[in-house]
């Protein structure tokens, strides 16, 4: 069994973060390992407090996953911190950690942003050189290019001023446009650009599908697929998931990723 590690925050309610990353590799066949960053008091109608790990604790967690248990991949999920930041980039490097996707959670559903300058300046220096792909809605893509996305043409130009100038490759995530969800994969190495085109699924229910997608690219990368084929895989999960999503509380629900289980199972 193939093994992927999770470093990201914890959902309280288990629709987000470390909870859906693990739901999201034990649906796939994976074994599921976790490094959490932060503890979040969160339901399904917001977050109530956060409460940091601190830099040695985090480091802790992954020395002893990497000591003992080596993981195929890793997912990167919210980093709020320089410092943690900090700890993450030098364990990946020094235990050269393979296929890592960096989800970069910078930008709140409100529109808010969730790092300060300094923690997204780490993370583009420091985390996205290590990654083999990063994974970018439109909002965290404005963020990080200075750019004003409103259409389709300038999500493409975004997209590549990122790949080009962070030297990563990027799958830049449409689902914030109106109309059918498109994401877009730009190479860093300047191949030739994928569209992913999708049919937007009618679910209110999408609390935790950035996290879904980037865990579940990690998990078919662990397996041993290339990025594009990790990425249809990934997509095609995701969807799924969705199409069965459910609401367990008074707010947005999670994609239902019991329902990949069952489908196996049947």
């Amino acid at each position: 069994m193939k093994k992927v590690l999770t470093i990201a925050g914890s959902d309280s309610s288990g629709g987000a973060g470390v909870q859906a990353d693990l739901k999201t590799m034990l649906a796939n066949g994976v074994y599921g390992m976790s490094a959490i960053t932060a503890l979040t008091a969160q339901n399904t109608q917001g977050v109530r407090m956060v409460q940091e790990a601190t830099p040695e604790f985090l480091a802790a967690e992954l020395d002893a996953v990497f000591e003992d248990i080596r993981p195929d991949a890793v997912k990167v999920g919210m980093v709020a911190s320089p410092a943690l930041i900090h700890v993450i980039a030098d364990k990946l490097k020094a235990y050269k950690a393979e296929h890592v996707v960096v989800d970069p959670v910078m930008v709140a559903t409100s529109g808010a942003k969730l790092l300060v300058d300094e923690a997204i300046e780490v993370l583009v220096q420091e985390l996205f050189p290590l990654a083999e792909v990063i994974t970018p809605n439109i909002p965290e893509l404005s963020v990080l290019t200075g750019a004003e996305i409103a259409d389709e043409f300038a999500f493409e130009q975004a997209a590549k001023k990122l790949a080009a100038e962070a030297k990563v490759n990027v799958l830049a995530k449409g689902g914030h446009f109106a109309g059918d969800a498109s994401d877009l994969l730009v190479l860093a190495g300047g191949e030739e650009e994928k569209w992913y085109r999708g049919t937007r699924v009618a679910n209110p229910n999408t609390h935790g599908t950035g996290c879904t997608l980037s865990a579940a690219i990690a998990t078919y990368l662990g397996l041993g697929l290339g990025i594009r084929d990790a990425i249809v895989h990934a997509q095609k999960f995701l969807n799924h998931c969705l199409r069965h999503g459910y609401a367990p509380g008074l707010g947005a629900g999670p994609p239902n990723h019991a329902s990949w289980i069952a489908k196996r199972v049947g």
